[in-house]
């Protein structure tokens, strides 16, 4: 009975901060207040009540719908919600009711945020790397005391997290192994290659991960961004601008050359940030044998 109130709370305050997440993935790339106005609908102003703004349960019941204007309203709100939800409650499922589950499920909440601004405005908000730096140093001093896995020594790893020390090697070994593959991709390629909110993400990435872990993050990232380019965005693109490069010639009797599409980064570091922090050891340890 215990464990399936603590599941329910965890659901239910997930739903709640994957609710607030929305307003910050809207607001903060547009550098507007998340404090203030108050949530609106974007057609005809209506502030939102209270009961309107019930996480997940509002938009079913609403049917979608502004209330006053009939405006659809978008479903990325709800799958936020519910997908912050579900990752409070594996959180603590797995580590029960400790320290350890809310970093897990704050790490987890900051970097769906920093791929979802980054996917839909290719920028990574300082509101989302910089919390997430400081909660990251500052909960890794915490863990020493409040020690969930028995482990209180400075440098010492506190479950899947490091320790303060390594905490803030790992920051610069993060910030810095990207900074440099964004310097040589730029010097490849002759344009830029990384922006610095990718650098800010890998600080603190790097800060709860530890130099090791980082630098494994950056090549999953890169990983996982080559083979999407190559299987999905790639030929989509392609299949996209040929026709509309046919539509172009049958108009104005010309057509433009190819370009391939920028793709953010920070979508595929958020992920392989993840997976390291979860995994990232195991991996470590089998590379280290092989």
């Amino acid at each position: 009975m215990i464990d399936r109130l603590v599941g329910l709370y965890a659901f239910i305050i997930g739903a709640v901060v994957g609710s607030f997440l929305n307003v910050c993935v809207a607001r903060w790339p547009r550098d507007l207040s998340i404090m203030r106005p108050r949530s609106r609908c974007p057609r005809c102003g209506h502030q939102l009540s209270w009961y309107e703004n019930i996480p997940i349960v509002s938009w079913l019941v609403l049917r979608a719908r502004c209330r006053c204007c009939d405006e659809l309203i978008s479903i990325q709100y709800p799958s936020v919600e519910l997908l912050v939800a579900i990752g409070w409650l594996l959180a603590f499922n797995h580590y029960g009711l400790s320290f350890t589950a809310l970093r897990v499920a704050m790490f987890g909440t900051i970097l769906l945020g920093i791929a979802l601004t980054d996917l839909q405005h290719y920028v990574i908000p300082d509101g989302f790397t910089v919390f997430g730096f400081f909660w990251v140093l500052v909960t890794s001093v915490v863990g020493l005391f409040v020690g969930d896995q028995g482990q209180a020594m400075i440098v010492g790893d506190q479950g899947p997290f490091v320790g303060p020390y390594n905490a803030l090697i790992g920051a610069c070994a993060g910030a810095g192994f990207i900074a440099i593959v964004g310097w040589l991709g730029e010097a490849a390629l002759k344009r830029e290659a990384m922006g610095m909110g990718d650098v800010t993400l890998m600080a603190f990435a790097g800060a709860a991960l530890g130099p090791a872990r980082a630098i494994v993050t950056v090549f999953l990232g890169a990983l996982l961004g080559a083979v999407t380019f190559l299987v999905v965005v790639y030929p989509v693109a392609r299949v996209r601008q040929s026709a509309y490069r046919e539509q172009t010639e049958l108009a104005l009797g010309g057509g433009h050359a190819f370009e391939a599409p920028l793709v953010p980064f920070g979508v595929f570091l958020a992920p392989a940030a993840m997976v390291t922090l979860l995994w990232g050891d195991a991996v470590l340890a089998r590379l280290l044998r092989g």
